[in-house]
């Protein structure tokens, strides 16, 4: 089975009022899981640098009544690219975005940079490459090291998810 972004938000803890980020927010699915959760409380911040699909999840979110999400265009490659603020954001989501991403390095500072003391994020991935589904095998960012990456940048496991067969999820808590 893939993915199923609602029922991998579900496993967050969602509290009304928090403040989220989809970093790499792609079609928005976890956005608009996350922002349900909410319950028109709180704030999803959809960032992605393919502003045509920031388009369709504003879209979406008006559509369904969703007034809680706000669209961003920023690199969540770089350090400051998110455009939010140092310490704002409780709870980040990068899900099926690591493989896609070439600076990993500094995508995990800048979620470090904007999550709150204790902030939580959720790492959802591919778990190997399934003969062409998912990411080619040379991409794919393999669990422990997520795990190592993690750390050694200020995190600690909190736990794993269920996030599906072809997939692992794991939250982190920031130090």
């Amino acid at each position: 089975m893939f993915s199923d972004p609602q029922k991998n938000i579900e496993q967050c803890g969602i509290q009304v009022g928090m403040e989220i980020a989809d970093l790499g927010a792609g079609s928005g699915f976890y956005t608009m899981s996350a922002a349900k959760a909410l319950i028109a409380t709180g704030r999803v911040y959809a960032i992605d640098a393919q502003k045509d699909l920031l388009t369709k999840i504003k879209n979406n979110a008006v559509r369904e009544g969703l007034y809680n999400v706000e669209v961003i265009w920023g690199d969540i490659e770089k350090v400051g690219g998110t455009h939010l603020r140092d310490a704002s954001i409780d709870l980040a989501l990068i899900c099926n975005v690591l493989f896609q991403l070439e600076n990993k390095q500094s995508a995990v500072a800048e979620i470090k940079r904007i999550l709150k003391p204790a902030g939580r994020v959720l790492v959802v991935d591919w778990a190997d490459s399934f003969g062409g589904i998912g990411p080619k095998p040379d991409v794919v960012v393999k669990k422990e090291t997520v795990l190592e990456m993690m750390e050694k940048n200020g995190f600690h496991m909190d736990r794993e998810i269920s996030a599906g067969s072809h997939h692992y999820g794991i939250i982190f808590k920031k130090l």
